[in-house]
This record gives structure tokens, C-alpha cells and sequence, in this order.
């Protein structure tokens, strides 16, 4: 598939409430036609301020270059989960899993097969929200929960787990604006120890560009929930704002932070994110908006993709794809990228999460049986990919 010339931006008018159904993230209403757009790599001169930390700003690094492999055929380590959402590794390559309406986690060994091991207290299955991303600390002993609560909020949650049960959960961020769309949810432990967190604009655009909310934001914080001294904005635990609805987390060889965002009709992204950096929501969608604005690295047109987890395996990015019912792959080329395949096309559904196993493969969650997709009998299930 070559890609398309590059979009121009899209200014985004108010919408009214009667068309909120429209903005469901994975079933907008229209897209742009086309493929997906590899965009060009922005000037360095409009870059904003940042330091050397961990997903510092892009360069043009030549050791970041992917190359795409084939992927095998994937293989069903768990079926008939009940919408499984965060998918987080053990230190044994076994991996925990969310299932979002019940707040039940459950771990998938390495050979299939699945335990349960608890369910997270207090979770709300509201629309999007519930019990959605799963972190592991590197030591296994702790896991993070990102959920919907009963308290009219988004949180995260850390855990103790040990002999195969999770423990009592102590808030490690709360205050975490929820609604029915775009409640985020995706977390990660980054190279550099901290806690990294994927919020939505929760149906209220204008918390996007409003830095004193939490909401359409990627955070850092502390494992502890703790402000790191070296974030963008002092006392904040924001790293970058004008996002619309993040749900995709992934570091590259270099440590640098990728994420994948719900467009609204138009285009759907593949960001690399920049240290204070503002991503343009709901100011525009897509790229071109202007050097005030961070552009994405690919777009897609929303029906192609709605992409959800991703996951960077020697600098190729996997990201599922919800409405597209696809895989796509994206080999990473310092600040730019090289032109999108896509894989499984139509055969397993919507594919919501998408993680690097410690063996090297790809482990895949799908989720056919929120609502909007066509469940097969053993839906949903943890597919196992491997690559080559």
C-alpha cells in the first residue's frame, strides 16, 4: 500500500450533543479514503523545550530503523475472556490480563492456559471505562491498574502480587477525568522506572488543551505517584497534552515514547511524543496544524485503523486496530517512518491490545464482544504471533 500525500490540517467546529454518538472512539462515522500517510518529519526550529530524559525529543537517529519481518500465524493461548483490555508481563512469561466489564484479572501462561488471580475493587463498567491497562513492575511484585471507578473518576492503582494473588490496591493518581468515551487507560513502566499514563478528553474536547486537567493528557509520574523533577511543567505530572483519546504506549530502542490516538472522522495517529509537546486536539486533526502543534508521524483514515495498543519490537511498530480489524506494522525510521503494512486483515476482528513478549513475539488481545464487533464462538481470546 503506498502512501497517500500528506493531509492538511483539519480545524474541528464545536459539535452538538445530539452528534456525540458520532465520537465513539473505534466507530466514527466517516473516513478521509485513501491509506494510511507517512507525514514528513518536523522542523527541529518549531520543536518545544526539552531535556535528554527518557522520550526526549525526535532526531533522526539512524539507529532507529526497523525492518519489517513476516509474522507467523497467530495461535490462541486463552479464549472466551470476557473483553480483555490490559495485557502486562511477568518476570516467567506469563502475562496478566484485564477483562474490562468485570474487573477480573487473570494470568495466561506462556503455553496457554489460563488462572485466575483477583479482581481490582471499586471498577465501573461505564461505557468505555472499567478495569482497562495493566503495568508490571521489572521485579513482577506489583501491578498497576489503570480503571473507571465508582467515584466519578479515572485511576491507577498498584498492587502487590505474590503466590499467584493480587493484593490490597493503594491510588497511585486519581482525579482522572472518566466519562462514557474516551476514558484513555493504556499505562507502562518506561526505561526510565516511571509510570507513564494514556488519558482520554472524556467527551469534554476542551480539557485537551487545559493543562490543569488530567484528561487528554500522556503523564509521568513516580511508581509511587509521585511528580518527577524533570517533567515539562513543574508540580504536573502532564508530559504532553491536545491529545484526544490515547490508548496505545510503546518505547523504541532509544527509549523514546510512541502512541497511538483516536482521531475523531477524519484521521486517526501514530505520535511520537515530545516532552511538552501539544498534539493539537481539538484544534486539529491530523497534521499541518502549525508550529504550535505537534504532527503525528502516520495517519490513517479512521476506518482503516482506530488504533488502540501498540508495541515496538526492534524498532518496528505492531499496532492493533479496532475498526480496521487489522495489524499494522510500522517500521520506525528516526523521526519519520516507513510505509505501513497491514496484516491479519479482517480475520480475528478488533484487535485492542498489543504486546512484546519476552520470548520476542507479539501477544494480541481482541475484543469482539464490546458491543461493536461480530464475536466468534471462542471470543475473546490472547493470540500469540510470532516473528520472523
Amino acid at each position: 500500500m503506498t502512501p497517500t500525500t500528506r493531509p492538511r490540517a483539519r480545524a474541528l467546529a464545536v459539535v452538538p450533543l445530539a452528534a456525540v454518538a458520532a465520537l465513539l472512539v473505534g466507530c466514527t462515522s466517516s473516513g478521509a479514503g485513501g491509506g494510511p500517510s507517512v507525514v514528513a518529519p518536523p522542523s527541529t526550529s518549531s520543536a518545544p523545550a526539552t531535556s535528554s530524559s527518557a522520550a526526549a525529543p525526535p532526531s533522526a537517529s539512524p539507529e532507529v530503523s526497523g525492518s519489517l519481518g513476516e509474522l507467523g500465524r497467530p495461535a490462541a493461548l486463552a479464549t472466551g475472556l470476557t473483553v480483555p483490555w490490559g495485557l502486562a508481563f511477568l518476570p516467567d512469561g506469563s502475562a496478566l490480563v484485564a477483562e474490562r466489564p468485570t474487573g477480573v484479572v487473570v494470568r495466561v501462561a506462556a503455553e496457554g492456559g489460563t488462572t485466575r488471580v483477583g479482581t481490582v475493587p471499586g471498577v465501573r463498567d461505564r461505557g468505555e471505562g472499567g478495569l482497562l491497562g495493566l503495568a508490571v513492575s521489572p521485579d513482577g511484585a506489583t501491578v498497576f491498574a489503570y480503571l473507571t471507578t465508582d467515584r466519578d473518576d479515572n485511576r491507577v492503582v498498584a498492587m502487590p502480587y505474590s503466590g499467584g494473588r493480587l493484593g490490597e490496591a493503594a491510588v497511585v493518581i486519581d482525579g482522572i477525568p472518566q466519562g462514557d468515551i474516551h476514558n484513555g487507560g493504556r499505562i507502562a513502566v518506561g526505561p526510565d522506572g516511571n509510570l507513564w499514563i494514556g488519558t482520554g478528553d472524556s467527551g469534554d474536547r476542551p480539557q485537551s488543551q487545559d493543562r490543569s486537567s488530567l484528561a487528554g493528557k500522556i503523564l509521568r509520574v513516580g511508581t509511587d505517584g509521585s511528580v518527577p523533577a524533570d517533567n515539562p511543567f513543574p508540580g504536573s505530572p502532564v508530559w504532553s497534552y491536545g491529545h484526544r483519546n490515547v490508548q496505545g504506549l510503546a518505547f523504541d530502542s532509544q527509549g523514546r515514547l510512541w502512541a497511538t490516538e483516536f482521531g475523531q472522522n477524519t484521521y486517526d495517529e501514530l505520535n511520537l511524543v515530545r516532552k511538552g509537546g501539544n498534539f493539537g486536539w481539538p484544534e486539529v486533526e491530523g497534521a499541518g496544524g502549525g508550529s504550535q502543534y505537534v504532527d503525528p508521524v502516520v495517519t490513517w483514515p479512521t476506518d482503516q485503523a482506530s488504533p488502540s495498543g501498540v508495541a515496538i519490537v526492534d524498532d518496528v511498530a505492531y499496532i492493533g486496530a479496532l475498526r480496521g480489524e487489522r495489524l499494522w506494522q510500522v517500521p520506525l525510521r528516526g523521526s519519520s517512518a516507513g510505509e505501513p503494512r497491514a496484516a491479519f486483515r479482517g480475520d480475528y476482528g478488533r484487535i485492542r491490545t498489543v504486546q512484546a513478549a519476552p520470548d520476542g513475539s507479539l501477544w494480541i488481545t481482541t475484543s469482539n464482544r464490546d458491543g461493536r464487533g461480530s464475536p466468534a464462538d471462542d471470543d475473546d481470546r490472547v493470540l500469540r504471533v510470532t516473528i520472523g
